[in-house]
């Protein structure tokens, strides 16, 4: 940016599952604002993380990785994430450098038809040969995007630059958050997202997709204390007791590693207090959706 008016804007962060959409959001904001989990489909609601700097600031607008849905709440994921397009001033779409397949494809000739700047991030080059991505980069020539860059949101290699091509694009406007906050997410859906971010490290491989949290009560005890109380819901009894684990381990993992993130973020103690619960097919149900965040 040549002059000295501020220039803000929203990009909307795009592309497939499990392509690194978080995590080079969590990089350009310089905190962790999204969760990030080698599970696909880890990002179920577009949330909002802010970065600025001298003149400058961006909202971006993470969203769930866009797929065929095959439950209502994969319906609400690819429309929030569609959703997202609307009003912004720039796109960022994000492909997997090991593979960019014929869904990518589909989504960046989609996107290449708006009507706004448009860059493309060829991620996680950090776990994939130069001789590997070569193929891989020849595939978008002349897909039409305004700069096309490889990133590494794992090593932050690449990342300045690219945040620095969207920090150009912006027009000139408002400052549209205060410079102290990061996201629009309140604390309870933050900690709520820390809590599923630990179950989903831990858990296998056909249990995630079927969890959902629910912050019961958030209770400050006291300056230096909170009491938070949270059910985890799955889908079948089976998975009830793979969450719990053996004489409870699991949960007590999950509960641990949750309890240390939510401290730093609250900046108090916690005592955290988990329960698992069975909610068949919730995943489909409109009530269970709404009280679990995932309906407007």
């Amino acid at each position: 940016m040549s002059d000295t008016a501020f220039h803000s804007g929203f990009v909307a962060i795009l592309g497939r599952p499990n392509v690194g959409k978080s995590s080079l959001m969590n990089r350009f904001v310089g905190e962790k604002v999204a969760i990030v989990s080698n599970h696909p489909q880890t990002t179920r609601s577009k949330l909002m993380g802010v970065a600025g700097g001298d003149g400058w600031q961006i909202v971006f607008v993470d969203t769930p990785g866009l797929h065929k849905p095959r439950t209502k709440l994969g319906e609400y994921m690819v429309k929030s994430a569609n959703d997202a397009r609307e009003g912004v001033d720039a796109v960022l779409c994000v492909v997997d450098g090991q593979h960019i397949g014929a869904g990518d494809m589909a989504i960046l000739k989609d996107v290449a038809a708006m009507r706004c700047p448009k860059f493309l991030a060829v991620n996680k080059t950090d776990i994939v040969t130069k001789e590997a991505l070569m193929p891989q980069l020849a595939q978008l020539n002349g897909i039409g995007f305004d700069q096309i860059v490889s990133t590494s949101a794992r090593t932050g290699e690449n990342v300045d630059t690219l945040l620095k091509l969207l920090v150009d694009a912006m027009p000139e406007g408002p400052k549209y958050f205060p410079d102290d906050m990061i996201t629009d997410q309140p604390e309870r859906v933050m900690c709520a997202e820390i809590i599923r971010e630990k179950a989903l490290r831990h858990l296998r491989d056909e249990v995630p997709h079927g969890i959902g949290v629910e912050m019961m009560a958030i209770k400050k005890i006291s300056d230096t204390l909170t009491e938070i109380h949270a059910d985890i819901y799955c889908e079948r009894a089976s998975h009830k007791s793979i969450i719990i684990g053996r004489q409870g381990a699991m949960l007590r993992t999950i509960g641990s590693e949750a309890r240390e993130d939510i401290e730093r973020l609250l900046g108090t103690k916690v005592n955290l207090k988990l329960w698992v619960k069975v909610r068949e097919d919730w995943r489909n149900r409109a009530s269970d959706l709404r009280s679990l965040g995932y309906e407007d």
